[in-house]
């Protein structure tokens, strides 16, 4: 961690939609320079001011102008940063010389990344790099992949407390969902695709639950690719978009705290549509739709009104299983639209986690739950509008 920095954290990407709505989140709950010292940082002056300005952020919020292309501006960004919170994606074509700046130079980093291959080739490229420079860097701060990784290890922290053994298969099940995908998502989603047809290896990346558990290979998991009726949850179960990123969080979050979940762990995530008949149908339906939205889905930048981000929510429900047959359920939930209302407080709670409560954790990078766990998990809970709990 960069501890002689003169910021605590800085908001890069703050003019686009979802960095407005972190710099926001940080104006209403931290102020300015009370608790902490953050600043605003994206390509142009002009609109960091114009920005600043319209979120009714006082005028002595510093304004940094950086950008990704200008490696001197991007260095001393990060120079001035014990954490740098980056909205800036696609990762995959903007987030690398970020990455290569914070490694080098011992800054703290947390992103909003679900790309698995560009996170795939950032650990293979700079975790040596963070490890000796002191950077903690955390993949992964939003919707994808939070109230996932750090539900999991909730649960299985119940499972140690009341049996002594955690949980070899954990189903998890998203409940109910309303509000929509950020559109860096979905530009995200099409990059990552576009990649997989022209490289091979990608693809096998992609295929691979435990792709990013440091060269782990676990047990067969399920593939939630196809309709079933789930007897545990009296209900029809649907292919669940955002499984294919978090499974593998969550196994790279089990191999770097050292297996507690077990190197025979099994995890799948799949979204419930109902019982009977109609939810047979809705889940054939969720299946054979296009989960990013195809034409109408959100252009980076765009996003819901605040009254659609105000009425969003989630309901994500988690089931465990030890190898004797105990059961625990838990619950995660969200009080905002996931993609941009949540995510944006996700983001900015991880960061002040990592340099306010983390300063033992050592240089590499890292998962939410293997960095943070449930520190983060009470910080959530206490200002970010999320709820985790044991169903009784």
């Amino acid at each position: 961690m960069n501890s002689s920095a003169e910021f605590d954290v800085v908001i890069y990407g703050a003019t686009g939609f979802t960095g407005r709505l972190v710099a926001e989140y940080m104006n209403n709950t931290y102020g300015v320079g009370k608790d902490v010292n953050w600043a605003m940082a994206g390509r142009s002056l002009d609109k960091l001011k114009a920005v600043r300005d319209e979120m009714g952020i006082a005028k002595s919020v510093d304004l940094i102008v950086a950008d990704a292309s200008d490696p001197a501006s991007l260095e001393a960004m990060v120079k001035s940063a014990r954490c740098v919170l980056t909205t800036v994606g696609p990762y995959q074509l903007y987030g690398t010389p970020l990455v290569e700046a914070c490694a080098t130079h011992g800054t703290d980093y947390v992103d909003l990344c679900g790309e698995v291959a560009w996170m795939h080739d950032m650990i293979a490229a700079y975790e040596t790099k963070a490890k000796k420079s002191g950077a903690r860097i955390v993949f992964s701060c939003g919707f994808d992949s939070i109230p996932f990784d750090l539900g999991v290890l909730f649960l299985q922290n119940e499972m140690m407390r009341q049996f002594s053994t955690p949980a070899v298969r954990v189903k998890g099940r998203m409940r109910a969902m309303a509000g929509t995908f950020s559109g860096g998502t979905a530009a995200s989603g099409r990059e990552t695709m576009a990649r997989a047809m022209r490289e091979p290896a990608v693809m096998a990346v992609l295929r691979n639950p435990f792709s990013l558990a440091g060269g782990f290979e676990g047990p067969e998991q399920p593939h939630g690719m196809s309709v079933q009726e789930d007897e545990d949850f009296g209900s029809w179960a649907a292919p669940f978009i955002m499984a294919t990123i978090n499974t593998k969080n969550i196994h790279r979050s089990n191999a770097l705290m050292g297996h507690p979940y077990g190197r025979d762990f099994v995890y799948d995530e799949m979204m419930l549509t109902g019982p009977g008949e109609a939810g047979k149908a809705a889940a054939e339906m969720v299946a054979k739709s296009d989960p990013m939205g195809g034409d109408d889905a959100p252009k980076p930048g765009e996003g819901p009104s605040k009254a659609e981000r105000e009425a969003g929510h989630y309901d994500f429900a988690l089931l465990g299983i030890t190898k004797n047959g105990d059961r625990i359920r838990a619950t995660v939930k969200g009080d905002k639209d996931p993609g941009y209302g949540s995510t944006s407080k996700m983001i900015a709670e991880s960061a002040i986690c990592l340099v306010k409560d983390c300063t033992d954790l050592a240089g590499g990078i890292y998962t939410p739950a293997s960095a943070m766990g449930l520190t983060l998990v009470a910080r959530l809970q206490a200002n970010a509008g999320l709820t985790f709990s044991i169903d009784k």
